[in-house]
């Protein structure tokens, strides 16, 4: 296990800066390391680390997420609140419903089908696009109309949903049918991780208040707490009560950030040393999952499906944008942050496979096809255009 990390820290570290001295992003870099070194190249990563490589990923998320929430300013996030609100849902809606309308037709799969794969790529990736948005923030990029925090806040929500329709599509092909219930469970998922969240964020507020301890010592209590968030979720999940462990992750630092701000700032500036460990353990674990095998019979087609699909998700972006302050460049900034897919698709693309879904294979390919695609050509779009689209403020 030692041997894998340390080659998977020193080859990701290299490539991934060689990639932004030629000012293409990083993760790009530490994508590749995975391919590399994984299972279906070299094979160089312990079995032992690809055994808990969805736990390390999900570490990264909540890293990701306490990170989103200790930047979110609540005030400015209401002035966006209708567009953020429809962002979670119709960006997601308008691509699934783009793949069951196509997948048919190119695949010669069933509808059900298509709406299994149509969530799996519907969902956008936290990883990429939450570390950015939270930079710009800090560099004053699209403050005056608080765009990096109405796409941090969205993209996290449209996960939880993504994720939710995903589980019910499978269990309808299965036999299990599709009721109310999973509808139901999306709306209540969110406000039961928002009133979690919050709740514990205010109870911990009281506590460093009245105890002091490092900031260090705060940092692991938070780390904790969240993954009790997410071991939660699992535990009440079989008893029919839906939570969000990540948003609730997301409504703790909300919380800090509100109710302590200079608290909140000491803790990011700790949380933005810990996510340079983070990052290159997640995107290299990704990439470890993709199946170069299943790229090389991609074809045409697959790439031809994430493509139709990525421009039904754009006009989504633009519906939810109609009547808001935003010019029309601050829109295409918004429909092009909102592009890169990666930790979802890598975490659920296998699992149609696994479960015996007839078009496994292809649900496989295509996830991994829009990893490939969208996770650069967002990062990239968002680096290269936020200075020509955004407003700068000091």
């Amino acid at each position: 296990m030692l041997f894998s990390l340390a080659l998977i820290l020193i080859l990701g570290f290299i490539l991934s800066g060689i990639l932004n001295k030629l000012n293409i992003p990083g993760l790009l870099g530490m994508i590749l390391t995975g391919i590399i070194l994984g299972p279906f190249v070299l094979n160089l990563i312990s079995p032992d680390i690809l055994n808990i490589s969805s736990d390390l990923r999900e570490i990264a998320l909540i890293v990701i997420l306490i990170r989103a929430g200790l930047s979110l300013n609540i005030r400015d996030l209401k002035k966006v609140g209708r567009q953020a609100i429809l962002m979670c849902f119709i960006p997601a809606t308008f691509e699934l419903t783009a793949v069951v309308i196509l997948a048919p037709i190119f695949f010669n799969i069933s509808y059900v089908e298509a709406a299994i794969m149509g969530t799996v790529l519907a969902a956008v990736s936290p990883a990429v696009v939450v570390p950015r948005m939270i930079n710009l923030m800090e560099r004053g990029y699209g403050n005056n109309k608080s765009i990096p925090q109405l796409i941090m806040a969205a993209s996290s929500v449209d996960d939880i949903y993504v994720i939710i329709l995903f589980t019910a599509f499978l269990g309808m092909y299965q036999g299990e049918g599709f009721n109310t219930t999973s509808l139901i469970s999306v709306p209540l998922s969110i406000i039961f991780g928002l009133l979690l969240g919050i709740i514990t964020g205010i109870i911990l507020i009281w506590v460093v208040k009245k105890i002091h301890m490092r900031d260090t010592i705060k940092v692991l209590i938070i780390l904790s707490i969240s993954f009790l968030f997410i071991t939660l979720e699992n535990f009440v999940k079989p008893y029919g009560i839906p939570i969000s462990g990540l948003l609730a992750v997301m409504a703790l630092g909300g919380t800090l950030s509100e109710s302590y701000n200079v608290l909140s700032r000491r803790l990011m500036t700790k949380f933005s040393k810990i996510w340079v460990g983070a990052e290159i353990m997640l995107f290299v674990l990704v990439g470890a999952a993709v199946d170069i095998r299943y790229l090389a019979g991609a074809g045409l087609i697959s790439i031809l499906l994430v493509l139709c699909a990525l421009v039904f998700r754009i006009l989504g972006v633009n519906i939810c944008l109609l009547k808001s302050k935003l010019n029309n460049k601050e829109r295409l900034f918004c429909s092009i942050a909102y592009l890169p897919k990666a930790t979802v698709q890598a975490a659920i693309g296998a699992i149609p496979l696994s479960a015996g879904v007839e078009s496994g294979n292809t649900i496989l390919t295509v996830a991994v096809l829009a990893i490939m695609i969208t996770a650069p050509i967002g990062a990239m779009g968002i680096d290269f255009t936020h200075k020509k689209l955004l407003k700068h403020t000091t």
